[in-house]
């Protein structure tokens, strides 16, 4: 159970970070997902994605994510794919950058013991292409989850995700740029329809100085 000690330990240091030389910021987060297999043995499936994110103590639409996906599982445990993504970015101050975002995706399931409790890693490669910039920024996630019933109906889910700047151009940092930690709670509201609204805590670097984003996130995720 190293991994589980892993998830618990980052998401309580990353949340318990001292607040010197940051600042700090209440945002709110919304997505809707929706995974539809496309053929009988369910080997092939998309995977659809919105997201709306609040910033500046929740007062403005600072964000924009639209993302799609196509997928094939290759077995239980394992699934690839690739996609596409528009990000509309709009902070106060600094200008509006429009992206478009291919990326590569490897999804592992590292444990499963039948009985709800579940572990997994997600790997994304990123190749990142603006309008206000020339240069391609290259960005690698590893998005690992724990899963654990708490209830019949209820799950806890842990991740930690840091986002991983392979190189340095205009918009795309190099090195860690982002740590997401979140903590949350499934719960079905209809069938094949669920709700998990939870504690998202990101940690941004920055030039001058870093941000901590409390983040009340909340997605909702169908599945056909």
């Amino acid at each position: 159970m190293r991994i589980l000690g892993c998830i618990a330990a980052a998401i309580a240091a990353i949340s318990a970070t001292p607040a010197a030389a940051t600042e700090e910021d209440f945002n709110i987060w919304a997505g809707q997902f929706v995974f539809v297999d496309l053929d009988e043995e369910g080997d092939w499936y998309v995977r659809g994605e919105a997201q709306e994110r609040f910033t500046n103590d929740a007062d403005r639409l600072g964000q924009l994510l639209l993302r799609s996906f196509v997928g094939y599982r290759i077995n239980k445990d394992v699934n690839v794919g690739g996609g596409y993504a528009y990000i509309l970015t709009d902070p106060v101050g600094p200008v509006e950058v429009n992206e478009h975002r291919i990326y590569q995706e490897l999804n592992v399931t590292l444990l499963d013991n039948d009985q709800g409790l579940k572990i997994t890693s997600r790997n994304r490669l990123e190749q990142r292409f603006f309008e206000e910039s020339d240069a391609t920024g290259w960005r690698y996630r590893n998005l690992v989850q724990l899963t654990v019933p708490i209830s019949e109906n209820n799950n806890l889910v842990l991740y930690t995700e840091p986002l991983i700047g392979l190189n340095d151009v205009a918009f795309n940092r190099d090195g860690v740029a982002n740590w997401r930690n979140f903590v949350g709670v499934t719960v079905p509201i209809a069938e094949g329809f669920t709700l998990t609204p939870g504690y998202l805590n990101q940690y941004a670097v920055r030039d001058g100085e870093d941000r901590i984003d409390h983040i009340a996130n909340v997605g909702i995720t169908a599945r056909f």
